[in-house]
């Protein structure tokens, strides 16, 4: 396929900036092979059974982004610059992965002094990137990150605004648990403390895996035919604990329902090899488009994604391309909102007309619970 093919008009002012407050009063498209529902977050639980389980991604956002100094000596004595530094990964030599602006003018051996006396030499470049050795150990980088870091919002959202305090809270799940993502598993964003009440009393379980979300999921995609793009590797763990709620959920008629296109990407990676969720560990690059066998996966709850994107790529897999623009068509004339801090979707790939409830059944589902 090509990656015209996933292309679609997108206004500019339908890009959402601030997220809804509170955050499950988002608007949410219930979508399955017939007409869309237009809904909100806070009405999942009419559209969910009991023994459904939801998939979390307890992945916690790091504060990655900060500013830097860089010191250079010159024939009228020492030029000062400012760099800004956004941290990505850890590699295996103990170096930290990171995108400088501007890169072009930091040289090998370079050192960056941060605040709070911090310093990291620059041991390297590569793929658009550095590689940064701190003078301490990570856990006293992690205490200036969290006084002096600012998250690391998506592109298209910085290049609107700063980020500020508010987006410590907001762009953040009220589970994240596991420090090493440099971005949010977004669809979780729009879970609050009464929508998971709500989900408890409608009989729906949880199932916490990690992922921790690279900056690479922002990265374009440039070939043309899609088969020749390669996916960023990302950390990910689904435990002995989590693969055997799953297995059981399936195993009783219950759907599997990942939060968000990072846990659907790991549990389906830790489906690969027998067919069946297992426990798995590592580093996955999993790249998923029409035509994927979904083997651990029954529906999704997800965000509203950039056009010629691989998550587009992925929810085009599981409900259909032409379905998948017929509803972002769809969205877009409704006025959603669109990216990390828009509105919701419910993808119900195997729903048929039965199994769409009427509004009147829904809304008496929410006024009982």
């Amino acid at each position: 396929m090509k990656l015209s093919d996933f292309d679609f008009d997108l206004p500019d002012e339908l890009i959402a900036t601030r997220p809804a407050r509170p955050r499950s009063s988002a608007r949410m498209l219930v979508a399955g092979p017939t007409t869309p529902a237009d809904e909100h977050v806070s009405d999942l639980p009419a559209w969910l059974a009991p023994g459904d389980r939801l998939v979390l991604n307890d992945t916690k956002v790091i504060p990655a982004r900060l500013e830097a100094t860089r010191r250079r000596a010159t024939g009228q004595g020492e030029a000062v610059a400012r760099i800004e530094v956004t941290l990505l990964q850890p590699r295996a030599d103990g170096t930290w992965a990171a995108l400088l602006k501007p890169l072009r003018k930091v040289r090998d051996g370079e050192t960056l002094r941060f605040a709070a006396d911090l310093s990291a030499v620059v041991e390297g470049r590569g793929d658009g990137q550095a590689h940064l050795r701190f003078d301490r150990p990570w856990d006293a980088v992690e205490r200036v990150l969290d006084r002096e870091g600012a998250m690391p919002l998506p592109p298209y959202i910085a290049a609107r605004r700063a980020a500020d305090a508010a987006d410590r809270e907001d762009y953040q799940t009220i589970w994240a648990e596991r420090t090493g993502a440099v971005a949010a598993p977004t669809a979780s964003l729009h879970f609050d403390a009464a929508l998971m009440d709500a989900l408890r009393a409608r009989g729906v379980a949880f199932t916490r895996v990690t992922l921790h979300v690279g900056a690479g999921t922002f990265l374009p995609v440039k070939a043309d035919d899609i088969r020749d793009h390669r996916m960023h590797a990302e950390w990910g763990e689904v435990t002995e604990r989590a693969a055997a709620e799953i297995a059981a959920t399936r195993a009783a008629g219950g759907r599997v329902i990942p939060v968000g296109t990072t846990a659907l990407r790991l549990i389906e990676t830790a489906a690969r090899d027998t067919g069946a969720i297992a426990p798995w560990t590592g580093e996955t690059d999993i790249f998923i488009t029409p035509g994927f066998e979904f083997r651990a996966t029954d529906a999704l709850i997800t965000n509203f994604h950039l056009p010629k994107s691989t998550l587009l790529m992925l929810v085009s897999a599981l409900m259909g391309r032409e379905r998948m623009l017929a509803l972002y068509a769809h969205a877009v004339r409704q006025r959603y909102r669109f990216f990390s801090y828009g509105d919701a979707s419910l993808l119900l790939p195997g729903a048929g007309n039965d199994s769409f409830e009427s509004r009147a059944d829904r809304k008496a589902v929410r006024e009982r619970g």
